[in-house]
Order: structure tokens, then sequence, then C-alpha cells
């Protein structure tokens, strides 16, 4: 039989539950008690001594051993498999004294005992002591309560505060090349002195390695940085909207301009428009594309008013542009107009010797999104992630050390148990790999998250904290 959890209130009068078969015994019990303040609920067997404990769980119960029917040892075992009555103290009123029976007698959950022909001040003194220590293990466990509760809302204001400044840096960006390798500083060394100018840069280098932390760079440390950084990914914009997404248009200048609408250059002016993947263009695009560059001005789509603009430009691709030249598929007037200063970002494979600080880098980060504590990695991990060849760069580092970051229980990062330096699967945001994992423990712990087997110490973390994740998440069990 299994009860719900009720837990008595700290204010309300103490409530003792006396089990016994004999008529006499409880009203002896019942008068004693009473004058004293107690409420008293009283059963003759041990069926109804379940029942009514799981109705309303007493702060301690006196239970005689020899009843008919379930006796006092068997009715205590049922009420500590309860969840709802396993914490109320239980001493056994016995004629027994054989030492075997009050063995049996704790054995079976008992704290106390007492021994008939009972005198009544010793069952009330220990009536007394353990309802006392049964109020003070309750006002122990509403105080850890609201510390836990206390504790998650000062780390989830911790975690909106380190938020916040995760968007600032987003802005600025200093802080997020991290290396100190030579090619690394070579590169920024060319970042320092093109950002001071209006020249237009054409930044290089294969995907995720930060070509866009670079151009944020070069604006945030430009005369432009008061004026906006107005990004455009070419590879994402519709060959059918282009020219409108760039330029912009005038009201009813194609199906569907309902107003009139500013372009990406539009809005950079008197800033910075960055052009990712511009080798992503159309050759009719790359030629609107340049006359901006000469003349410095444009006509919205479907106007006729030349508008000027003061822009400058910063290009990114993770092609060789002068062997798209070469091949046709890219201007080569417009490549000339681009490449005026052009900076290489070195991949993280060039760049080793920066793995150890992009770690910690990102191990830091991700310990604060998920409210953790990392100290370091486990041991040969480090050494695994140098040999590595990093195809995805350091969008894929970043990747490996957010999934570490989510599966480690510990305050060691461990990358080993899923990193062999071949394939990885890294797919998805922080927020998707992180709702897998905790789903997937879940179900391999039958959806239990506290006790010793439960998902909450699976994952390391604490009960509550677990299940606002999963409400954070939107983690709900399937039946």
């Amino acid at each position: 039989m299994v009860f719900p959890m009720k837990t008595p209130s700290m204010s309300h009068q103490p409530r003792v539950l006396i089990v016994d078969d004999e008529p006499l015994n409880l009203e002896l019990l019942r008068q004693e008690l009473e004058v004293l303040g107690y409420l008293l609920d009283e059963a003759r067997s041990g069926e109804e001594a379940l029942r009514r404990a799981g109705e309303q769980p007493p702060d301690v119960i006196l239970l005689d051993i020899m009843m008919p029917g379930m006796d006092g040892f068997e009715v205590c075992r049922r009420l500590k498999i309860s969840e709802g009555t396993q914490e109320v103290p239980v001493i056994f009123m016995t004629a027994l004294s054989e030492i075997a029976d009050k063995i049996t007698a704790f054995e079976a959950g008992g704290v106390d005992y007492v021994t008939k022909p009972f005198q009544v001040e010793e069952v009330l003194a220990r009536v007394r002591t353990h309802v006392a220590l049964r109020r003070t293990k309750l006002e122990l466990i509403e105080r850890n309560r609201r510390l836990e509760e206390e504790i998650e809302r000062h780390q989830r204001a911790r975690q909106t505060i380190e938020h916040l400044r995760e968007e600032i840096h987003t802005e600025l960006k200093f802080d997020e090349i991290v290396g100190d390798s030579p090619v690394l500083k070579d590169a920024l060394t060319l970042l320092d002195q093109v950002a001071k100018t209006d020249a237009t840069v054409l930044i290089s280098g294969e995907t995720g390695t930060g070509k866009e932390l670079f151009a944020r760079a070069i604006h945030d440390r430009s005369p432009r940085s008061g004026g906006s950084l107005i990004k455009v990914n070419c590879a994402a914009l519709p060959r059918d909207l282009i020219e409108s997404e760039l330029f912009g248009h005038e009201e009813g200048a194609f199906t569907g301009a309902a107003g009139r609408r500013k372009g990406r250059f539009e809005l950079a002016d008197e800033g910075t428009i960055f052009l990712d993947e511009v080798s992503e263009l159309s050759l009719e695009a790359q030629a609107k594309l340049l006359r901006v560059l000469q003349e410095r001005e444009f006509e919205r789509v479907g106007g006729a008013k030349s508008i000027a603009v003061d822009v400058r430009v910063i290009a990114a691709t993770n092609q060789n542009l002068s062997e798209a030249v070469k091949a046709g598929k890219f201007r080569d007037d417009l490549y000339y107009r681009l490449n005026v200063f052009p900076i290489r970002v070195p991949a993280l494979r060039e760049r080793t010797g920066d793995v150890a600080l992009l770690l910690r880098h990102f191990m830091d980060g991700a310990a604060r999104k998920l409210g953790r504590t990392f100290t370091g990695v486990a041991p040969g991990s480090l050494a695994s992630l140098e040999r590595y060849a990093w195809p995805g760069n350091v969008r894929e580092l970043q990747n490996v050390v957010d999934r570490a970051a989510i599966v480690s229980s510990g305050p060691l990062l461990e990358i080993a148990d899923f990193f062999d330096g071949g394939d990885l699967r890294t797919d998805g945001t922080l927020e998707e790999v992180e709702h897998a994992y905790i789903v997937q423990v879940l179900e391999e712990t039958n959806w239990v998250i506290e006790g010793s087997h439960g998902a909450a110490k699976r994952l390391g973390l604490n009960p509550s904290t677990l299940r606002g994740r999963m409400r954070r998440l939107g983690i709900v069990k399937v039946h």
C-alpha cells in the first residue's frame, strides 16, 4: 500500500496515532495525551492503522505489536516503505521482553519501545521527545528546501547577468578572439592596423574560423564604432529579393511590397556593412554591388531617386575568390574592389597552441550557461584535442565542449568518452543537445528524478534544478 506524501505544517498541534486492540489502553492514553494538547487518532487493527496514517500522517505512532491479523512488526514495515509515512517515528508498545523481539522491532523501522504494563509518564516522555525530534527534522527539511530555492534563484539571476554580458560581448567582441599563437597574432596585427582606417577589408578563412568575430572587431575599433554594423548573409538571400534586401524598395515596386522599406546599405549609413559569404552572390547581384562600391549611391527597387550612403564595407568568404574569378564565377572588377586589404583567419589546425585557451574559454561559457563549475578537463583529453585536425575549426571545438559540459557529471570536463579524434556528432544548438541528453537519462532511469539511482544524481544536478531545467526545455513524460 502506497500513500501520497503529505508534509505536516510546522505550526499545527502534534498528532499521535495510537494503535492497540485493547480499549482500556486506548482510553488511558487518549485521556492523558488530550490533556497535554495532542490531537489523537485511534486504530484497533493493523489495516485500520495503515489507512489512518495514509489519510493524515501523524507526528508519532504508538504501535502495539500483538494484535489479531496483521501484527505491529508488519504494520511498521509497510509504513516504512510508503513515501507518505516512512519518516513518521514509531514507538512500539509490547508485552514481549525477549531481546530478539526488541531487535525485530528496530529492524522493522521502530525508533523506540515501551514495555507493557507501561507507566503513563514514561510513554508521555517518549512521545514528547520524538515529537520534538520530528518537528526539528521537518524544520530542517523546510529550511533546506527554502535554501535550495534561494540558491536556484541566485543561479538563475547569475545566469541572466552572464547572458546579458554575453550579449554585450556579441556587440563588442573584443574578448571573443581567443589565442596567442604566432599565426593568430599576425592576423590580429593586421586587424588592428586596418581598423583605424576606412579601407575595404576582405576576410578569408575556412568555415568556423571566426570571420564574423574579425569583422565585428574591425568595426568596434574603428571611428565608425558609434554607428551600426549591419550583417548580410549573402548565401541566405533569395535571388529574387537580393536587390530589395541590399538597397530597399518603394511601395508597390513588386507584388507584396506594401510599403517603403530601407535596404541594408541604407541602414548601415555612417557605419559598416558586413557581406558574409560574398562569393555566393549571383553575377547579376555582383554587378549591382560593384556600382554601389564605385559610386557610393544606389536607387531603391522601384525608385528613381539616387540615395548616397557613407558605408564601410567588410566582406568575408570561405572560397578562393581568385580561383572563382578564373572560373568565371566571380567578377574580377568586384574582386579587386573588395580585396583592398585582405586578412586571412587561420584554421584551428594551424594554431594548435590555442586549443587549450579556447577550451578554457568555451568551458567557462558552458559552465555559466549550465550553472555548473568545471575545474579542468579529464586526463588525456587536451592531448587528444590538440592532435585532432578540426575540419569544423573553432566552431566545432565549441560544439564539442558544449556537449561535454552537458554529459560530464563531475568537476572535470569528460571528453574522452565520446571524442576519439574522429567522427563527432555535435550537430544542433546547446539547448537541443541538452534537451536530448536529459531525455535520454530520464528514459534510462524510468523517469525517476530523485534518489541514488535517479536522473538528477546521474546528471550531477539537484532534483529541483533538474525539474526547473525540464520546465525550461519543455520536457514532459509521454505515456
